[in-house]
């Protein structure tokens, strides 16, 4: 996808530019930590939605806190954007560079700096990768509760940017539910510190703006993490359905008796089959729809717990229920659920997962809606479900290659927002909103709205350097938006018309 801004510039005012950048960070940082060169910085032009890319002019990989503020100090001075980055395993375009800025790539600073066992605590820079985490902890029997399925690869500074969540989120809270301190600094270089390790920190609670914020307020360069003990035991209940609107029940029928499992996660038929193929995970490849869920606990909890949820399972029409015999076996159940991004990329050259949130309630319509836009969009789509909080993960099949397929794709992309709005949903649950779902706030939010949000960000960055163009859409940008996007006969937000 080409840039506006970059292709509005003369390629010798570019190469002016970058001198410019070069020029004031080459003191500031070693040789090698500094990449400007094409060949250098094209593996940064994207996260892992592809289908949106920019080069930066150069890319700056600082090896200190010094250094940190320094770079942020210089752009700053230069006036020129900063995009951190992390592992760059982002859904939604939040980690994709600025045409004429700076990526700050934060990917040496992954040391484990303290494991505190009696506060049950771990302080961890913000390169550490997710699962390495619990991996430091493991030995005092404590771990990490937050797990996306990016876990091996993506790091906590990401996971607060995009406040991320997985299959174990329902019980055990998203990263804002988790972290309990994160300090870095603003972008005129200048050290901030959010949160406290006490039960309340003093002034406003800062925290929870942070986190979610995707690199628009602050670069976190450290935070502090609640860990958790080790369940004694935990088991996975499979339960089959022959039809996708008995187990939205199912998971509404969980919620309302009272049970709140460890995980709860759908995958409809298209997903089941594409996961078996990849994984062997057991899965029924007869259902129209499979829920996992697990309970974990002590003994006489687990117990009990299973024997309720096979109850309401059953209740709800279940065609067929396994639960997991041993470690193993719950761990073959999962490997499905935690495959289902990789084993999408098996049988389509791309796919774009969307990630809306719905009341529980409607996970049938939305499901069946889905359905109804596959034949509209003359796309496939795969479908797996926080389903326990009503997030989803729709991941469409498309080929980039093909100009016409990757519109039609967007345009079913957005047409699953909106739709999650009008159930009474959001457009995101985990992944943020970066570029792919700018659109789509324009739906959910007023104008009034819009321009709070803006108004937060200019507090914290007045000239807007700080990850520009994404999460937040201009006031024109939804005005350009209504006037194209008709909808029922309806444009949202017609007083966006005098912008």
């Amino acid at each position: 996808m080409s840039s506006p801004l970059l292709d509005s510039l003369q390629p010798a005012e570019r190469a002016t530019r970058q001198a410019a950048v070069i020029a004031a960070l080459a003191p500031l940082l070693p040789p090698h930590a500094l990449l400007y060169r094409r060949e250098d910085t094209v593996p940064y032009e994207c996260d892992g939605l592809t289908a949106y890319r920019e080069t930066p002019l150069v890319v700056a990989l600082p090896e200190s806190e010094a250094q940190v503020a320094a770079v942020l100090r210089a752009c700053h001075a230069l006036r020129v954007p900063v995009v951190a980055r992390g592992a760059g395993t982002g859904l939604s375009g939040g980690a994709m560079p600025h045409a004429l800025g700076v990526t700050l790539s934060l990917a040496k600073f992954n040391r484990i700096l303290a494991v505190d066992v009696a506060s049950r605590t771990a302080r961890v820079q913000c390169g550490v990768r997710n699962l390495a985490i619990s991996e430091a902890a493991a030995p005092y029997r404590l771990y990490y509760a937050p797990d996306p399925s990016s876990q091996i690869a993506c790091t906590i500074g990401g996971n607060v940017a995009e406040n991320s969540g997985g299959v174990h989120c329902l019980k055990y809270g998203l990263t804002l539910h988790n972290v309990l301190k994160a300090s870095g600094f603003t972008i005129e270089g200048e050290p901030v510190e959010f949160g406290s390790e006490a039960l309340d920190a003093p002034g406003l609670d800062l925290l929870p703006i942070v986190i979610g914020s995707e690199g628009m307020l602050a670069v976190i360069v450290e935070v502090t993490v609640k860990l958790l003990p080790k369940p004694q035991l935990a088991r996975c209940i499979m339960a089959s359905f022959d039809d996708v609107r008995k187990a939205g029940d199912a998971v509404a029928a969980i919620i309302a008796a009272g049970i709140i499992p460890a995980g709860l996660e759908m995958m409809d038929k298209p997903m089941t089959a594409a996961v078996e193929a990849f994984v062997g995970a057991g899965y029924d490849l007869d259902a129209a729809a499979i829920l996992l869920c697990e309970s974990d606990g002590t003994p006489e909890e687990v117990a009990e717990e299973v024997e309720r949820m096979r109850g309401v399972l059953a209740g709800c029409g279940a065609t067929r229920l396994e639960v997991s015999e041993d470690e193993p076996q719950r761990l073959k159940f999962w490997s499905g659920r935690k495959n289902a991004f990789p084993a999408s990329g098996r049988i389509s050259p791309d796919y774009m997962c969307m990630d809306s949130t719905i009341p529980r309630k409607r996970l049938a319509d939305i499901l069946l809606a889905i359905q109804q836009m596959e034949q509209r969009y003359a796309l496939r789509c795969c479908n797996v479900f926080h389903a326990g909080d009503g997030n989803l993960h729709p991941l469409i099949l498309f080929d980039a290659n093909d100009p016409d397929q990757l519109h039609r794709a967007e345009l079913f992309g957005a047409d699953i927002l909106e739709t999650s709005v009008a159930m009474g949903g959001t457009v995101t649950g985990e992944h943020g909103v970066g570029v792919e779902k700018l659109n789509s706030m324009c739906v959910q939010f007023s104008a009034t709205e819009l321009a709070q949000m803006t108004a937060l960000k200019a507090a914290f960055d007045p000239q807007g350097l700080l990850n520009p163009g994404k999460l937040i859409p201009t006031l024109q940008r939804c005005a350009e938006y209504g006037k194209m996007h008709v909808k029922k006969g309806l444009l949202p937000f017609p007083d966006l018309e005098r912008f």
